[in-house]
């Protein structure tokens, strides 16, 4: 894989710097042409795609690849296309004054930066393009080097569906990604862990850079006491199992009423003995990433053993809970838990799932506050005041009732983090927003009033100001 040099980085942002600046602001024609574009790039290369992501998994559900990588992202790119000469359009304000205007202006920013991640590896590159070339500007994107093969197919068809002025795929390993998130783009897209986007963030400081960060940590799953079980089982371990669990979004720990444990236990394994009746030859399962990335959750299961908590493997009979060759890990679920343990500690970003238990919901609530707000929040219950009194008293990027992850698909919704979870939002009109900047526009009347009230003499304008002031 060829990868660029700092200096080389700096050349491509600047020519493409200054082209953005020749050819002027887009017009809706071409940015709706460079949404298509993308849209065809997709299209005609869905089969190659999801054989890429597949070889950089080891194995990864053609499935899951379709849908969420290509599906998904289309619809975004769709939504985009359909609405962006609307979006585009100035918001005109009440006149401040007889015979002055004024209104806000859509202007592109310039050139994006956008650090795409590993497990979504199409979804989280061309997802945030769609606001981006909504809102007029161009972009570089840097892949990540965890998904060679994709990374590389990505590089080789943007160049062939995109002038480099307008879209450049820049491929390297990390050292390549902390001189990329350096470079004074006018904004900087970066989804990842928490971790690293405050090394992104401090980075882009340097030159100012504004930055979105969509980042994850531990979204909760809060079951209260009259929800249906069966049924939070079922939605729960239908993403923790999507992609075996590699989602920021995924479910990372579960709050349950004490009394109701055995009861998802085995709705729970009734959930995976139905849709997994094997694992490891499954062609829907999905793999871990790495050689690395499993031995982590093995070990993150391992050491939760060690100190005292009850692990229940969802492995069919006859199968192993996990295998080193095929990298495949079968959901559990890891009861007794406490916050000294890893898997409390870290995101999981696989198919395991800590239960705590509690006794009343304000305890649950309490816990959920105490730590640091998550991209997601998932309510589990049908009581309409209790709901409501969830989404006040909790704080987090996204809130879904009786279901987990739903609001991702839905294009006219912000999708983004608060917090420690991220910064910033895009999807449908809140990236168009995010990438663009409002820009306030006045035109004086022909008598200029508001300037005369600023100048000299001002004595003879003090009764009218001191009248104003009493009231």
């Amino acid at each position: 894989m060829y990868t660029q040099s700092n200096n080389e980085l700096q050349t491509i942002l600047n020519t493409m710097k200054k082209a953005h600046l020749d050819t002027g602001p887009a017009s809706a024609e071409l940015r709706r042409d460079r949404l298509e574009r993308c849209i065809k790039l997709l299209r005609d290369n869905h089969s190659a795609l999801v054989q890429a992501i597949n070889a950089d998994f080891g194995h990864r559900s053609s499935y899951q690849s379709l849908v969420a990588d290509l599906f998904a992202t289309i619809q975004l790119l769709k939504h985009a296309a359909e609405n962006v000469a609307i979006w585009m359009q100035p918001e005109h304000v009440a006149d401040p004054v007889p015979g002055m205007k004024a209104w806000i202006e859509q202007q592109p920013l310039g050139v994006i930066g956008i650090i795409s991640p590993w497990n979504f590896p199409i979804n989280l590159a061309f997802g945030p393009l769609a606001g981006v070339f909504a809102a007029g500007n161009t972009a570089m994107l840097k892949p990540s080097e965890l998904t060679p093969c994709t990374s590389e197919l990505l590089a080789e068809l943007v160049a062939r569906y995109f002038h480099p002025h307008e879209l450049t795929v820049v491929l390297g390993d990390a050292l390549v990604g902390q001189a990329f998130s350096a470079l004074a783009f006018d904004h900087l897209v970066f989804t990842g862990s928490t971790a690293v986007g405050k090394k992104v963030m401090r980075a882009a400081a340097e030159n100012l850079v504004p930055v979105t960060l969509e980042l994850g940590g531990k979204s909760p799953v809060m079951v209260d006491m009259d929800a249906d079980i069966a049924q939070a089982a079922e939605r729960t371990l239908t993403i923790k199992t999507f992609n075996a669990g590699q989602i920021c979004l995924s479910p990372d720990y579960m709050l349950l009423p004490e009394d109701k444990t055995q009861g998802f236990i085995d709705a729970a394994k009734t959930f995976v003995a139905e849709h997994f009746p094997t694992i490891i030859g499954n062609p829907d399962y999905t793999a871990i990433i790495n050689t690395h990335h499993y031995e982590r959750l093995v070990g993150l299961l391992e050491e939760a053993k060690q100190h005292g908590a009850t692990v229940i493997s969802l492995a069919p009979d006859g199968e192993a809970d996990y295998d080193a060759i095929t990298r495949k890990i079968a959901p559990h679920l890891i009861l007794h838990v406490s916050d000294d343990m890893g898997v409390m500690q870290e995101e999981l970003f696989g198919p395991l799932l800590p239960i705590k238990t509690y006794q009343d919901s304000a305890q649950a609530i309490a816990y959920i506050n105490s730590h640091p707000r998550p991209l997601a929040a998932y309510y589990f219950g049908v009581d309409k005041t209790n709901q409501a009194a969830f989404m006040a008293q909790t704080t987090s990027g996204a809130l879904v009732i009786n279901d987990v992850m739903t609001h991702v698909m839905i294009d006219s919704l912000p999708f983004g983090g608060v917090g420690a979870s991220g910064i910033g939002a895009y999807h449908g009109v809140h990236g168009f927003r995010r990438f663009t900047h409002a820009k306030a526009v006045v035109v004086q009347s022909k008598d200029g009033a508001s300037n005369l009230k600023l100048r000299a003499p001002y004595q003879e304008k003090l009764a009218d100001l001191e009248a104003f002031l009493q009231g």
